[in-house]
C-alpha cells in the first residue's frame, strides 16, 4: 500500500514554542497518518522551557525537538506550511515554499504570559487543547485519504477553531 500520510511544516518566526508544541502533538496524534515538521524564520536555537515542560506532563514525546531555520526544509515538499503565529504568517517564505499551500493557524504566544506560575501553565494548556481539538478534528475526517486540496480545505476550516 502507497504512503498515504500528508506532511505538515507548522511555521512560527521563533520555533521556540508554538510550532514546537504543534510538531509534537501532531506527531504524537496522528501515529503516522500525518508527518509534522516545525521551523522558524529567526529560529531562536533552543526551545523554550515550558514548551517541553508542558510536553512532557502530557506524556508527549520531545526528542529530536529543536528550534531550526525553514531553511533546513528547503527539501521538503510539504502538503501544507501552516503558519501558527501572525509575523511569520506576513513574512516573506523561502522561494521553495512557494510550491506548498499555505495555512493560517493563528495561535496566542503562551510563553508571552507573565505572572504567577499557574497563569503560565494555564496559557500553554489553552494553547495545548486548541492545537489538540483541531487536530482531532481534522484526523477524524481521515486526511490520508484526501487529496491535497481537500486537505488544505479541510485546514483551513480548522483555522478558527478554538477547542
Amino acid at each position: 500500500m502507497a504512503d498515504t500520510a500528508k506532511t505538515v511544516l507548522f511555521v512560527c518566526t521563533h520555533n521556540r514554542c508554538r510550532s514546537i508544541l504543534c510538531e509534537a502533538l501532531t506527531n504524537h496524534l496522528a501515529a503516522g497518518r500525518l508527518r509534522a515538521k516545525s521551523a522558524g524564520s529567526q529560529p531562536a536555537g533552543a526551545v523554550h522551557p515550558a514548551t517541553l515542560a508542558a510536553l512532557e506532563a502530557r506524556g508527549i514525546p520531545t526528542d529530536g525537538l529543536e528550534s531550526q531555520s525553514w531553511d533546513a526544509f528547503a527539501g521538503l515538499d510539504p502538503d501544507a506550511v501552516i503558519t501558527v503565529c501572525d509575523s511569520a504568517a506576513g513574512e516573506q517564505c523561502p522561494l521553495w515554499m512557494g510550491r506548498a499551500p499555505k495555512v493560517h493557524w493563528g495561535l496566542p504566544d503562551p510563553s508571552k504570559v507573565e505572572g504567577a506560575a499557574e497563569d503560565r501553565a494555564a496559557a500553554f494548556e489553552a494553547v495545548i487543547a486548541t492545537i489538540e481539538g483541531r487536530l482531532r478534528r481534522l484526523l477524524a475526517l481521515e486526511p490520508e485519504r484526501l487529496d491535497r486540496s481537500g486537505f488544505v480545505e479541510a485546514l483551513s476550516s480548522l483555522a478558527e477553531e478554538t477547542h
